[in-house]
């Protein structure tokens, strides 16, 4: 009896593809949310995204049953879940960053009497994970992500950044907050430049009008920038002259949050 050979059976598409596109989709609608635009409808979310109201409609059903997603009670507007803020709370937790860093925050705070800001990069903004307040004005005009380009603690970072990442963040945007807000990726990059050589970074009212802040970069283990601290104040009470002396005290506060993550100059 002759034995039957059965042909082998064509690959499939792996499932894993089509979950990390489905994970990609889920974390552009998390993207459309932020603290300006805090409550979406599900037609914002379309145009944020680009997907069809169908598609987008089901992402948002399945993010709500996981609580990454909460609906208003009529129903009309989408809100960020609790469920991010608990995975949040954890991460902080786990980051040694959070941890090394909370002493020499408050310490900078201490020193200066401006508000202190601690940051890490996500590739694309700055997010900042602790934060003291010298005003309470300034309480609600910061932001948890800081864009890149036109914050100290975010030029801080990008200055020391692969190319590569530094050109992912012209292609996102360059968005204008201010009348003196970089826009230009020419003038971003000498800005950027101007940054390393001196080893911190200015922000004249670039994000926020009136505000001056001023970066420095944090260093891990390798050696490598992935965050970044700033202190920040009115420009009426943080005055240009002011700037050469106290750059001196950030550069050596972020000099130790690296020194604790394990930096060896």
């Amino acid at each position: 009896m002759t034995e039957t050979v059965v042909p082998p059976t064509p690959n499939k598409p792996a499932r894993s593809d089509e979950s990390l596109k489905s994970l990609t989709k889920v974390s552009r609608v998390l993207d459309c949310f932020t603290t300006g635009h805090r409550a979406l409808s599900l037609a914002e979310i379309c145009a944020k995204t680009g997907y069809p109201r169908s598609t987008t409609h089901r992402l948002l059903a399945a993010m709500r049953e996981v609580g990454f997603i909460e609906q208003d009670r009529e129903r009309d507007f989408y809100r960020l879940g609790l469920r991010l803020f608990e995975l949040g709370s954890t991460v902080l937790a786990n980051l040694e960053l959070h941890r090394e860093g909370r002493a020499i925050v408050d310490s900078l705070h201490r020193l200066t009497s401006r508000a202190v800001h601690l940051a890490v990069f996500d590739g694309l903004r700055a997010v900042v994970i602790q934060r003291t307040e010298a005003e309470p004005m300034l309480a609600n005009t910061m932001v948890e992500n800081s864009p890149a380009h036109c914050t100290s603690v975010g030029k801080a970072i990008l200055a020391y950044q692969p190319i590569d990442i530094v050109q992912r963040v012209i292609e996102a945007g360059l968005e204008r907050f201010t009348e003196t807000t970089i826009t230009d990726p020419d003038a971003l990059a000498a800005e950027l430049d101007i940054t390393r050589e001196r080893g911190f970074a200015i922000d004249n009212g670039e994000h926020q009008p009136g505000l001056r802040c001023i970066g420095a970069p944090i260093r891990n283990q390798a050696g490598l920038v992935f965050a970044g601290i700033s202190v920040s104040a009115p420009a009426w009470q943080f005055p240009a002259s002011e700037v050469d002396e106290l750059n001196k005290v950030v550069i050596y506060h972020a000099n130790l949050i690296s020194q604790r993550l394990g930096h060896v100059r």
